[in-house]
């Protein structure tokens, strides 16, 4: 119950764009700032490079990528969190914003309520792979040797509370079959020791595995979206293959300070939204395997609030322990 009262007090407050009058006359008045919370040349620094540089086209000043990376993503949120809400600083968040929101017990902001939504950039799936020459040729199959033999099948993630790692969670928990979660730290490790034999499984995202999948020696066995992915759409759902309901996406979108005025939120909002039509900027975003798509700031605000309370029910559910 008290969490969703303060999901609601958070959306009341992320609601309050501005103070009466605010105009963005003068706005942007010099380069703006976009802090994104994970290594330099990786998606997130990525998206947020090819989105900026066409919004900058519009805007009449660049917009400049800062790397604040550590805490899975929550010291760039901190330090957007407390920037002024001018419009000059913007967070590139990621879904891994939601689900900090679930797993850090003590964070120096709200994950809804500190924070402006503007609009989201782009979605993509997770896959769920095994070796190319692995004997479960389904997800159906894993899972049934996986309730034959409990936390006896093993998967792969990113690290403990990453979105792989909780996607895996909500999996045992909706499909009955209790898997093992194995920690690494990052995509690229879990991949190799998959490559290596060490393990029968991992979720990892389209880009850390499509090269390998291309190669032969990685068969994508489901994809979490609700619906199948364009980019291999040979490949079925999880709920395709006996979850239903089973729904999991990554996502990216910006986020300013909270009380920042409207009418820099509208006009950021209308160039993302501008952005994403441009042929080689969502391009770009499908050879990541993601989904050009942008939303108004209330959607994305009601979005992020859903996943942070989905999030912690899982960690609850999981019994995994808050950071």
């Amino acid at each position: 119950m008290q969490r969703r009262q303060f999901i609601l007090q958070s959306l009341a407050g992320s609601a309050a764009l501005a103070l009466p009058g605010a105009r963005a006359a003068g706005w942007p008045e010099r380069p703006i700032r976009v802090v994104q919370g994970f290594a330099p040349g990786g998606n997130a620094d990525t998206i947020a490079r090819v989105v900026g540089a066409e919004m900058a086209k519009g805007l009449g000043q660049p917009l400049v990528v800062e790397a604040i990376a550590g805490a899975g993503g929550t010291l760039a949120s901190a330090a957007v969190a407390r920037a002024a809400p001018d419009g000059h600083t913007l967070l590139l968040a990621t879904g891994g914003h939601a689900v900090a929101g679930a797993l850090y017990d003590k964070l120096p902001y709200q994950t809804v309520g500190s924070f402006q939504m503007v609009s989201t950039i782009t979605f993509f799936p997770f896959l769920i792979v095994t070796q190319a020459e692995s004997k479960l040729r389904s997800l159906t199959e894993l899972l049934e040797a996986a309730r034959a033999k409990p936390e006896n099948v093993a998967y792969g993630s990113a690290g403990v509370g990453s979105t792989h790692h909780l996607a895996g969670e909500l999996l045992s928990r909706m499909s009955g079959a209790r898997l093992l979660h194995i920690p690494y730290k990052g995509d690229a490790a879990s991949v190799t020791s998959l490559l290596a034999g060490d393990l029968p499984m991992v979720i990892a995202p389209p880009t850390a595995v499509l090269g390998h999948i291309k190669a032969g020696k990685l068969r994508a066995l489901a994809v979490t979206g609700a619906q199948r992915w364009p980019g291999m759409p040979e490949v079925p759902t999880v709920a395709e293959q006996g979850v239903a309901g089973y729904d999991v996406r990554s996502w990216a979108g910006w986020m300013l300070p909270a009380g920042t005025p409207a009418a820099v939120v509208e006009r950021l909002q209308a160039e993302t939204q501008r952005a994403l039509q441009i042929a080689t900027v969502s391009q770009r975003l499908a050879e990541m395997g993601g989904e050009a798509r942008s939303s108004t700031p209330q959607e994305m605000t009601a979005m992020v609030a859903a996943e942070l309370q989905k999030w912690t029910q899982v960690v609850s559910d999981a019994k995994i322990a808050r950071l």
